[in-house]
């Protein structure tokens, strides 16, 4: 007779495979294990898939003990809850401490996702016998790291950068600088390695250039994904019957429109709470005064409270004819609604690739939860996004730039500037006005 088991199942003590929880729904035509006839804990194993070790339970012996007399699915839900309550704190507490620590986390939790995937990675290349694959995996995220915040670091210090000689050097010869690093590195193709750089570090890179545009643009993406992730969990676990991709056997239609309404409920409510706090609309910029980054400012008429006609429907179920809202919130609705629809499509890709390894998750860093990148798979997809929406509908000229550009150029340079801005002034008509008010 044969026991049917699915590929990447766990060996278990009776020398068969045990299928992990988040895959009970495999098929019949998955790996098959001959229980008769084969040496105990042989298995028909595709040759063409390397093995990648299962990382262990280290879920604390606290919270074993403690829900040692429940099951296994309620055990999971407690274990998940209880370190998402932590996480959540933890979030709160460096958004008190300012948008450097925040930017320090993400820095953190990119290292981390990149050590996550790279470990996976030399579990496969390493029977390939290929010299120095995590050595020059960490020196391309160097290179790659220099090359994304080397211009970062020349917009946002522009002053401290042009008063230092060797910075002034390195800020104006920087993406040669960069390009010679790299080849420094390739004397063998590392497809795993620049796919690594590509999802990891790029993504971590638009987070932080998310943030300068002021913290909320980091903490409502943020959250709603977190939100939708909860509330997807909770829809589905009481009331998940349908479902939802094979990728991913565990998600269902019902917890995936729960969360979506759920979550634009929430970004629309985080919004307002946000957008009426400095602190979390302005931009961060650096002071050159100071020689500190400040969330200073005026804010803009996409933080300030204006009235909105409601449509014919909602006036005759409200009965309001308008609604008092910052313009914010109604971008709220477009973040959250990417959040719950097209953001779970970055954990489907994650579960497509732990499958095709064979692990459940990509390491177990947070207990019920795996490894740092089990819980950022969804975040990076966003992170593109919101950076994308900044782009198009969002941020205008700086003139801050303008003027670090303009003052970086020659003096002839600068007086033909000057002279053509005065002579478009003149021309229409502004000039005459601007030296009668100053007179």
């Amino acid at each position: 007779s044969t026991n049917v088991r699915p590929a990447g199942a766990c060996p278990g003590r009776d020398g068969v495979m045990d299928l992990p929880e988040r895959w009970h729904t495999g098929s019949d035509s998955e790996l098959k294990v001959e229980k008769d006839g084969a040496s105990d804990g042989e298995s028909k194993v595709d040759p063409g898939v390397p093995e990648v070790p299962a990382p262990a339970d280290d879920t604390p012996e606290v919270l074993n003990k403690a829900l040692s007399g429940l099951s296994s699915r309620w055990k999971n839900w407690w274990v998940r809850g209880i370190l998402t309550l932590a996480m959540i704190s933890f979030f709160f507490l460096i958004i008190y401490l300012g948008p450097m620590v925040l930017m320090m986390i993400v820095l953190c939790v990119q290292i981390k996702c990149f050590q996550e995937i790279i470990t996976i990675g030399y579990s496969v290349y390493h029977s390939y016998h290929l010299p120095w694959f995590r050595t020059l995996s960490w020196y391309f995220l160097l290179c790659v790291n220099y090359f994304f915040y080397g211009e970062t670091v020349t917009d946002s210090f522009f002053a401290l950068v042009q008063r230092e000689e060797p910075l002034r050097i390195l800020s104006k010869y920087h993406r040669i600088i960069s390009f010679a690093l790299y080849l420094t590195g390739t004397n063998t193709e590392f497809g795993w390695t620049h796919v690594t750089l590509l999802i990891v570090v790029t993504q971590s890179h638009l987070i932080i250039h998310n943030l300068f545009e002021g913290m909320i643009w980091f903490i409502v993406p943020i959250s709603c994904v977190i939100c939708n992730d909860i509330m997807a969990y909770m829809f589905g676990f009481f009331f998940g019957r349908t479902p939802l991709i094979k990728l991913s056997p565990k998600k269902t239609w019902e917890g995936f429109i729960g969360g979506l309404f759920s979550t634009i409920v929430f970004g629309i409510m985080l919004s307002y709470v946000m957008a009426g706090c400095r602190y979390f609309v302005c931009p961060v910029e650096f002071n050159t005064n100071s020689n500190s980054f400040q969330v200073e400012c005026e804010p803009s008429e996409l933080f300030q409270l204006q009235d909105y006609a409601l449509p014919s429907v909602l006036e005759s179920v409200t009965g309001w004819t308008t609604v008092r809202l910052y313009p914010f919130q109604i971008h709220s609705i477009a973040l959250s609604s990417f959040a719950s629809i097209m953001g779970p499509f970055g954990g489907f890709f994650a579960s497509g690739f732990k499958r095709a390894f064979k692990i459940k998750d990509f390491a177990n860093t947070i207990p019920g939860h795996g490894g740092i990148m089990d819980r950022f798979d969804c975040q990076y997809l966003m992170a593109t996004f919101v950076n994308v929406y900044i782009a198009s509908f969002i941020r205008g000229p700086n003139p801050s730039k303008v003027i670090q550009q303009l003052l970086a150029l020659r003096v002839d340079q600068q007086l033909h500037i000057f002279n053509s801005l005065k002579a478009h002034l003149t021309e229409k008509g502004l000039l005459p006005a601007l030296q009668e008010a100053t007179a």
